[in-house]
């Protein structure tokens, strides 16, 4: 049987980033936009508070860019300030290079496993989805959702009684599935 478990995002994540202020090492976006015009050319910063001082720093999104270049919805949720927009762009590779930035997801995912009424069985198959791209350790997942604990999945893998196709050592931020036999 066929079981399909859920990593979900439950807020957003922290951004790791020296603060210039107190040399505090995160800062939280709440997903506020500032939007700035100067004639023809466009800037965007999402804006992020350190944990420890409050002080603000800007993200940068859009920078010197033509009004006319930028797609006309981004600057509508900019303007409207939209949560998911802050979402989609703290994922983007492309602003977390631009601005030295890495996120930190402790904390901020669940697992929803559907249920717990699979672990008495003597085999499963766990099909794990990926709601959002969040590295998360394999066997931190199946340790959570089978109620194990790390060293005894850990255990069992070595046994070869946890078995998956992609490698459990490490962090994964994509779908995978794994078969567990008792």
């Amino acid at each position: 049987m066929l079981i399909s478990w859920v990593v979900m995002p439950t807020c957003l994540p922290l951004v790791r980033r020296r603060c210039h202020a107190c040399a505090s090492g995160h800062f939280l976006t709440s997903g506020k936009f500032r939007v700035n015009a100067n004639h023809k050319l466009i800037d965007v910063w999402l804006l992020a508070l350190c944990t420890a001082c409050g002080e603000t720093t800007k993200l940068t999104v859009l920078e010197r860019t033509n009004v006319r270049s930028v797609r006309p919805d981004l600057l509508d949720r900019a303007h409207a300030n939209d949560p998911r927009l802050a979402a989609e762009l703290l994922q983007d590779p492309v602003v977390r290079r631009r601005n030295r930035v890495a996120l930190d997801w402790d904390g901020a995912w669940r697992l929803d496993t559907g249920g717990s009424d699979h672990l008495d069985r003597e085999a499963i198959d766990v099909s794990v989805r990926f709601a959002a791209p969040i590295p998360v350790r394999p066997v931190r997942l199946i340790a959570e959702g089978c109620a194990l604990s790390r060293a005894e999945v850990g255990r069992l893998i070595t046994e070869g009684k946890i078995v998956s196709a992609v490698r459990l050592a490490g962090r994964i931020s994509g779908d995978f599935g794994f078969t567990l036999k008792r």
